[in-house]
């Protein structure tokens, strides 16, 4: 696993899935998204995560998003797919299809609704990953699964599974992370999934972040990660306060509706979202563009 965690770091977009206006899968867009991340920087890939809507995907369009992203990168970057659901066989099945695409790592969300116990959700992830020759990344999004990974659950893994080797963090409570990194060592790779903890979390030793701002501002926060990896503390600490209000306008109505928006304006991706997921509102669309002029987004596809 040692090439693995070496090469897993830094600014790991997640994805949005473009649509047509008849609702289907814009597939050309996708491997345009794909070629644009590869030319801003970017340090990896990830599809059908919160912010592709993998839960208004089928299983067919989870696996069609997962083939043309492996074709598209062709191992220019990292891919990192999200292949979790609320069901055990068809996330063993997603994973599976990453492993044979030739995926760095697979990010298995939490089993949302069910609200497991801490017993329980060891179980699911050991047999996930036991099932399959491909490192795992644990995804812990309480405020979408009803329920959280305990530090302690998180350390038992990583120590009793080999290919448990990190987790995406979108708890909004930063103790959280920092007990998580001191159950499982330095050699754990802790990605942040919230915004406002990505340049925080690299202080107390993160591998990097899944950010949904990078759909809109790639280089920057790439560039965030690398500041940090050169030793720059002040230029990624100046980037992480100038991304703050941007970081907290793209969650407005539920992600990934703004930043979608905001991508619309800028004529990068179609506007249409999958159900049960609205529009903007007006009052939404007034909050995004006081926060995205200045970065040009309001028509300046980038």
């Amino acid at each position: 696993m040692s090439d693995v965690t070496s090469r897993l770091r830094g600014s790991i977009v997640p994805l949005v899935t473009p649509f047509h206006d008849d609702g289907s899968i814009d597939t050309p867009t996708v491997r345009r998204l794909i070629e644009h991340h590869v030319t801003q920087g970017s340090h990896g890939i990830s599809v059908t995560g919160t912010t592709g809507e993998p839960g208004a995907l089928t299983l067919d369009e989870r696996l069609h998003l997962l083939d043309v992203a492996a074709e598209t990168l062709d191992g220019r970057l990292p891919f990192v797919p999200g292949t979790g659901t609320h069901q055990l066989p068809e996330t063993i099945a997603i994973t599976r299809r990453a492993a044979e695409l030739g995926a760095d790592a697979a990010l298995v969300i939490v089993p949302y609704y069910a609200r497991p116990t801490q017993q329980g959700l060891y179980a699911w992830y050991s047999a996930v990953a036991e099932a399959v020759d491909i490192p795992i990344l644990i995804y812990n999004i309480p405020s979408r699964t009803g329920v959280e990974m305990a530090p302690e659950t998180v350390g038992r893994l990583h120590r009793d599974v080999p290919n448990i080797i990190g987790m995406k963090e979108a708890s909004p409570d930063f103790a959280h992370a920092n007990f998580v990194l001191r159950e499982t060592g330095p050699d754990f790779l802790l990605f942040s999934g919230l915004e406002a903890l990505c340049f925080p979390l690299l202080a107390i030793g993160g591998a990097g972040f899944i950010s949904v701002t990078a759909n809109l501002v790639p280089r920057e926060i790439a560039r965030m990660y690398e500041a940090v990896a050169e030793g720059d503390w002040d230029e990624a600490r100046a980037l992480h306060f100038r991304l703050l209000d941007l970081n907290d306008v793209v969650l407005t109505e539920t992600n990934p509706t703004a930043v979608k928006w905001l991508m619309s304006q800028a004529g990068s991706i179609g506007p249409a979202l999958r159900a049960p997921l609205a529009p903007l509102s007006a009052a939404g669309q007034e909050r995004v563009r006081k926060a995205a002029a200045s970065w040009g987004l309001l028509g300046d596809a980038r």
